[in-house]
């Protein structure tokens, strides 16, 4: 089964002071519902969390996963993959990555991008992608590379190691802009919801 890594780790800054990750979506919070959405696809789901102790661990407490406690989590989205990708064990051949702040993908957009590792083996990066085919997530990569997620460094979460290997990566286009959809500031979150009521209007 492959393993599905979710970022949770990061400090929500620009929120203004609420937690992007614990607000609801959909009746839950926005963890939870990415931690169900990946369980619904795989049996091995870890989350990267900030330092113990904070209430992202309660959310997702009755959930099976498994919670990776990410200590130096202040140093950015980097120090999350190492954490995470340190955790996979040698005969994974494959491992998906999931921002935890991505609240439009569905359970089939995983499946999607995971399929394209049978279909199209050559590749060691797979990526959701918008329909004008910018690269966003989920995003599986090979073994091959696991080696250079555990030695990142700073903020450019695994952006360095796509680019290191451009002519190996494989855009899964999903619908409209879901696969880049994050939510970073009060304003994205009223915009957001704001779009949905009136989608959901009759």
């Amino acid at each position: 089964m492959m393993p599905i890594l979710i970022l949770a780790a990061g400090a929500s800054s620009r929120m203004r002071g609420a937690d992007k990750l614990l607000l609801d979506v959909d009746g839950m919070p926005l963890l939870r519902k990415q931690a169900c959405m990946a369980l619904e696809v795989s049996t091995d789901v870890r989350i990267a969390l900030p330092p113990r102790p904070h209430p992202r661990y309660d959310v997702v407490q009755d959930l099976d996963v498994q919670t990776i406690e990410v200590t130096d989590a202040a140093q950015g989205m980097s120090a999350s993959l190492r954490a995470l990708f340190a955790t996979l064990e040698p005969e994974q051949s494959h491992a998906m990555v999931l921002l935890g702040d991505l609240p439009d993908l569905i359970n089939e957009d995983l499946r999607a991008v995971m399929s394209a590792t049978t279909q199209y083996p050559d590749a060691m990066i797979w990526r959701g992608a918008t329909q004008t085919g910018k690269g966003g997530h989920p995003m599986v990569v090979s073994r091959s590379i696991f080696k250079e997620f555990q030695m990142l460094e700073g903020d450019s979460g695994g952006n360095s190691i796509i680019a290191n290997h451009d002519d190996a990566v494989h855009l899964v286009p999903l619908v409209g802009n879901r696969a880049r959809q994050d939510l970073d500031t009060p304003e994205d979150w009223a915009a957001w919801r704001a779009g949905r009521s009136s989608s959901n209007a009759p």
